[in-house]
């Protein structure tokens, strides 16, 4: 590969992120600064690490942006859990919205493997 952009992992972090920013540039203020800032940080921390990682070249240290990654997906199901509780987001999308996290998380963790028998290659 030579582009992130063809990562299919980075493709749906960064189109599941953007999902998340169409809800909370809805939020009022006070949802915005509290829990809104932070669920946008952890989700685009996800697709921002396993790009840096790409950019690295050097498969340990990418394997080592991936697990920040994967700490991002449980920051991220963290202030999901928050934002469905308090009722930020409606409930009718909490069940899809956790499939679509869990499945990136499992697939971060095919990449982080298929980085591995890589560098044992």
């Amino acid at each position: 590969m030579k582009d992130i952009t063809d990562l299919n992992v980075y493709k749906e972090a960064l189109d599941f992120s953007n999902k998340i920013w169409m809800f909370c540039k809805q939020f009022d203020y006070f949802t915005q600064q509290t829990v809104g800032i932070q669920l946008v940080k952890s989700t685009d921390s996800i697709s921002a690490n396993i790009a840096e990682g790409f950019g690295r070249y050097h498969y340990k240290e990418n394997i080592h942006f991936c697990y920040y990654a994967r700490g991002s997906v449980e920051e991220t199901k963290d202030w999901l859990r928050k934002a469905f509780y308090r009722d930020i987001i409606p409930k009718q999308l909490e069940n899809k919205t956790f499939d679509e996290i869990t499945i990136i998380y499992k697939k971060i963790n095919n990449y982080i493997n298929s980085i591995k028998v890589k560098s044992n290659s």
